[in-house]
């Protein structure tokens, strides 16, 4: 059986995002291990509303919203250098990076 690494990225910025996806993108294409991504996965959206102003005018309220965007790399047949060269990759700060290795069917 083969192994797959499953990499989801998140960020609240999209061209953070974009450009974190391409290092890591370089990164696997030095290692010379076939992958498939980034795809870009829907975008939360997390909606608030909250009041103006706490004890008049209660109707003037504020909406506020986060957008969370995503992508997904899959990498194929990994070896143990390329795994280990992926978890070195250094991405900023404002991406949330999760990694999976799976047996491939």
């Amino acid at each position: 059986m083969s192994q797959l690494i499953k990499i989801k990225l998140r960020s609240f910025d999209q061209k953070l995002l974009d450009q974190s996806c391409r290092n890591l993108i370089n990164t696997i294409k030095l290692i010379g291990v076939p992958f498939s991504g980034p795809i870009p996965l829907r975008t939360l959206l997390q909606k608030f509303t909250v009041n103006s102003s706490p004890h008049v005018n209660k109707k003037a309220r504020d909406q506020l919203e986060t957008r969370t965007h995503r992508r997904f790399v899959q990498v194929s047949n990994p070896t143990k250098q390329a795994v280990d060269q992926l978890m070195k990759v250094n991405l900023p700060s404002g991406v949330g990076v999760e990694i999976k290795l799976d047996e491939a069917r």
